[in-house]
Order: structure tokens, then C-alpha cells, then sequence
């Protein structure tokens, strides 16, 4: 599909996936600011986000950009901090200089921890998915049509391998990063950069929320549990319907699947092997 009308200088029109986490931390921004914004959802399935004309746009071939009027931003980090730019008096980002840091720390982070729940997410679900509904050149297809050649490299190994692949200890460093920062912010504050919901929880809770719906709250639970309290507590804001539900549906819905489908059993004894050698 060809982009939709977007005139030279007009405000905030985003190129977005309906269930993209990444997608989800701007739209979660956007709410939380209470800004006004068009977008465009792109099908990711169906690889819409390698056409040529998206590709101008972002050449990486991901989502969410941003158009600012003229202005093009492709990182859903950087988006948030443009964001946060033109509502400076707000508390999205915080006043004082240490909870500041910490939400940029948060921030930086993101990388990190966006590779690791896209690793979770194709080793069970979406490994699943593809295997049954596409046969191996529909699969090396849509492999071949990535724009990101590091991106297709790991993708194939993972349909390959499952939780065996060489990407799943990694995404295990960076999760237990992130739950064992998580649960010692949220020991000091309500939220992860103070006692007002900040640009660094909007990162954050699309992440969470993700592994949530994919039935791992094994992850967290019982070891790191203000994380489970902390993502309670997200949901119940109305930029978590606006953002994250109206795009992807109840949580309950895909967490009931998940739950079906047992994804825990194929994570569990690997995350609590590596735990135990962490």
C-alpha cells in the first residue's frame, strides 16, 4: 500500500505496526502527552515495511517513523525524547537531574531489550505461526525481501532452531538486565524514574507487556515481582487502552493462547538454567 496523504508541514503522521512494540512505546508517548497525530499501520506480515517507498523513509525497513512536517524520525527512542521536546513543562520527563539520567539510561537500554523480546517472541510464537502456515520458499522469501541483512540472518536462524538458537542466551543477559533493574527502581518509586509515569515507562511497558501476552510472566514472577505490579499498574492508565489494547486487542485474549500453547514449557527450564549460572 502507497503511503497515506501526508501534506508538507503538517503535524505528527506515524508509519506504525498494530502490534509493534516499538510502535506501541510512541503511540504510548503520544497518549501520555496528549497529542493529536495521524498514522498509517503498515502490514508487517505481508512485508510492507520493505517497500521501496517506506524503505526512502526508514531505510532499515522497521517501525514506527514519525513525520514531524518535513521532518523524518526513524527510532522509537528518538521519537519519544522529539516527543517529550514539545511539552517540556510536563513530568514525561523527569525535572530532577538523577531520575533524568535514569530514564535515558532506560532509553539506552531499549536496543538491547527490544532484541531480546523479538528473539522471545519468534523462538515460541511466531517460529509457530510461520512453520505451520508457510512452506520453506514462502519462508526463504520472505527472508530474502528483509532490508536488514543482520535482521534476516537471525530471523533465519531462529526459524531454524527454535529456543536452541545462539540468540536466546542473549536475549536471557538482557532480561534479567532489565527485571533486576526494574525490580530495584520500583523498590525506590512508584514508576521507573520517580513517582510520575515517565517517558521511561512508556519505553518499557510494550516490552513487558509482550512477553506478558506471550505467556512468560515465569520471567518475573516470584523473583522480580514489582515488575508484575508496575505492568498492573500501567494497564489500568488510559494511554494503555489508547496505545496498546485498541491496536492489539485484551491481553487476557493472547495470554489465555499463549497459555494453551504452553510457550512457558519451551522457556521455563532454559531460564532457569541459565539463572542458576548467571
Amino acid at each position: 500500500m502507497e503511503p497515506s496523504a501526508h501534506k508538507s508541514g503538517a503535524e505528527l503522521h506515524l508509519y506504525h505496526g498494530a502490534t509493534s512494540v516499538c510502535s506501541a512505546k510512541v503511540r504510548l508517548g503520544l497518549a501520555e502527552l496528549g497529542l493529536g497525530w495521524t498514522g498509517q499501520i503498515l502490514d508487517l506480515g505481508a512485508g510492507e515495511q520493505n517497500a521501496q517507498w517506506y524503505v526512502r523513509l526508514n531505510p532499515k525497513g522497521v517501525v514506527p517513523t514519525l513525520l514531524d512536517g518535513d521532518l523524518v524520525v526513524a527510532d522509537s527512542s528518538v521519537i519519544l525524547e522529539h516527543l517529550a521536546e514539545k511539552l517540556p513543562d510536563s513530568t514525561f520527563v523527569p525535572k530532577d537531574t538523577g531520575l533524568r539520567v535514569r530514564s535515558r539510561m532506560w532509553l539506552a537500554d531499549c536496543i538491547d531489550i527490544h532484541a531480546a523480546i523479538n528473539t522471545l517472541t519468534y523462538s515460541t510464537a511466531k517460529r509457530r505461526q510461520i512453520l505451520a502456515s508457510k512452506s520453506p520458499e514462502e519462508i526463504e522469501a520472505a527472508l530474502a525481501g528483509m532490508t536488514h541483512p543482520a535482521n534476516a540472518a537471525k530471523r533465519r536462524d531462529i526459524l531454524a532452531n527454535g529456543m536452541e538458537s545462539v540468540h536466546v542466551m542473549a536475549a536471557f543477559f538482557a532480561l534479567r538486565l532489565m527485571f533486576d533493574r526494574m525490580q530495584a527502581d520500583l523498590e525506590t518509586s512508584r514508576w521507573l524514574a520517580g513517582d510520575s509515569f515517565s517517558i521511561a515507562d512508556a519505553a518499557i511497558v510494550a516490552y513487558v507487556d509482550r512477553l506478558d501476552r506471550l505467556g512468560l510472566g515465569g520471567l518475573w514472577n516470584g523473583r522480580t515481582p514489582k515488575v508484575g505490579d508496575w505492568l498492573d499498574a500501567a494497564r489500568a492508565r488510559k494511554s494503555y487502552g489508547a496505545a496498546i489494547e485498541a491496536f492489539a486487542g485484551p491481553c487476557e485474549a493472547d495470554r489465555e493462547k499463549s497459555l494453551r500453547d504452553d510457550n512457558w514449557a519451551m522457556v521455563s527450564q532454559k531460564w532457569t538454567a541459565y539463572l542458576g549460572g548467571a
